[in-house]
């Protein structure tokens, strides 16, 4: 797990225990507003290990909202967590193992997705199809193909789509980018993007071995390819194979990508051209890169995305980030702050200097509130599934160039890679056995 995000879980931990999950929208910065009965939001939660629980907990911590229901593969996990629950809200939830059991709940007004990558379409479709508004775990799906179909989804069925790209809901990201918009900076002419994970610098393959009691492998598969079980596949390492998920890229890369299409206000890139392999750790067990770099052609500025796991020192000395670079300066931005470098020029600044701006912990819990105040408004989210499917596309275009070794390019007016069927085919959904795509 990064070191940013353990570091995270452990804070929204300690802030669920000491509050008891009491509604805090003060400690937001905002004053909490009265709700009644019929302001009230239930919730339930599909996947409920690491991110899912952070993104519950979080959600609770705003008036007016209550868990109903949980649903899980491993019974092991969700009998931890429902006890967890219980203990933080003084109600016992309902259990479920199959989440179209849950779906079928009319009490239920949203559920949050906190599945593997491939297991996010399926549950998001069938809800909005049910009703239900949906916050789903990023990336948004683990094919372009499925992007679209949900996407569609939340357009036909009118619901409310919130992905947890939750930068999008963060003050300091957004001062940051009015400065820039603002000729701050000058005019843009490149961007970079990176994460470099002090973790990961232990993979060994692994035997196959019986699937754990409490576990239904073959739900937690679904559509992804019938294999034997491996622990190295199941839980937190699942993303780093891609049957279900694109590594580091659609971990951290949607999450950092997505901050220089927010600025920029752009879509997917022209192309990409991507180069890396498992240099740093080839003996692993993973299928995903552990070093890459991909370049992006948006037309008027190109950015670069890199990843290196296993080594935590990236560019600015900061294990992630965006860097936005025009011809007067540089900004620098991160989850914890953002802060200028401005170019010189005769020895003095072309832009006016200014201190570090620092970030508040606060993002995630504003962006759950954000997706709440929308179930009752009616109004888009901050990041709905349309945002999510165009940076989930840039991601996709990423590992789809890395995996094909060569430039890969986007058709914006046919939605695809035009003629090219190689990358065609890689953007496709594959399910296997019983499971099919849903029909919207």
């Amino acid at each position: 797990m990064p070191s940013s995000r353990r570091s995270f879980l452990q804070q929204t931990g300690q802030l669920t225990a000491g509050l008891g999950l009491a509604p805090a929208l003060s400690s937001l910065g905002q004053s909490a507003p009265r709700t009644s009965a019929a302001d009230t939001v239930s919730v339930a939660l599909i996947g409920y290990n690491s991110m899912g629980w952070a993104d519950l907990t979080s959600m609770l911590r705003h008036p007016g909202v209550t868990a109903l229901a949980l649903c899980d593969v491993d019974q092991n996990v969700l009998n931890r967590r429902a006890a967890e629950l219980e203990k933080l809200t003084g109600k016992k939830p309902r259990l479920y193992g199959d989440f179209r059991k849950l779906l079928e709940s009319k009490d239920i007004d949203a559920v949050i997705v906190g599945t593997p990558d491939h297991w996010h379409c399926l549950p998001t479709v069938l809800a909005c199809e049910a009703g239900k508004d949906v916050y789903v775990e990023k990336p948004l799906a683990n094919s372009i193909e499925e992007c679209n179909l949900m996407a569609a989804a939340a357009k036909r069925y009118n619901r409310i789509v919130q992905v947890g790209q939750w930068q999008r809901s963060g003050p300091h990201w957004q001062a940051a980018f009015d400065f820039i918009r603002g000729g701050g900076i000058g005019t843009v002419r490149s961007a970079r993007t990176w994460a470099f994970m002090e973790y990961g610098r232990t993979f060994p393959v692994r035997p196959d071995e019986p699937v754990p009691a409490g576990v239904d492998y073959d739900m937690w598969l679904g559509p992804a390819p019938k294999r034997p079980f491996n622990r190295n596949r199941f839980h937190g390492s699942f993303r780093y194979f891609w049957d279900y998920a694109g590594g580091l890229m659609t971990d951290w890369g949607v999450h950092m990508i997505d901050m220089v299409m927010a600025c920029m206000k752009v879509g997917p890139a022209r192309s990409v051209v991507a180069m890396g392999g498992k240099f740093g750790f080839p003996e692993h067990a993973s299928e995903t890169p552990d070093t890459l770099q991909a370049l992006y052609d948006f037309g008027s500025f190109s950015m670069i995305w890199e990843q290196s796991l296993g080594t935590g020192r990236g560019p600015y000395d900061r294990d992630h980030g965006v860097a936005f670079t025009g011809n007067l300066g540089t900004v620098v931005i991160d989850r914890g702050k953002w802060e200028l470098f401005p170019e010189t020029e005769s020895g003095r600044y072309l832009t006016a200097a200014r201190p570090p701006q620092r970030g508040g912990s606060q993002d995630l819990n504003l962006h759950t509130l954000n997706f709440v105040e929308c179930i009752r408004s009616r109004k888009q989210p901050n990041c709905p599934a349309e945002v999510g499917r165009d940076v989930a596309i840039n991601a996709q275009m990423g590992n789809i160039a890395y995996r094909l070794g060569r430039k890969v390019s986007w058709d914006a007016d046919r939605g695809s890679f035009g003629n090219d069927n190689q990358a065609n085919e890689l953007a496709k959904a594959h399910y296997h056995g019983s499971w099919q795509l849903p029909r919207v």
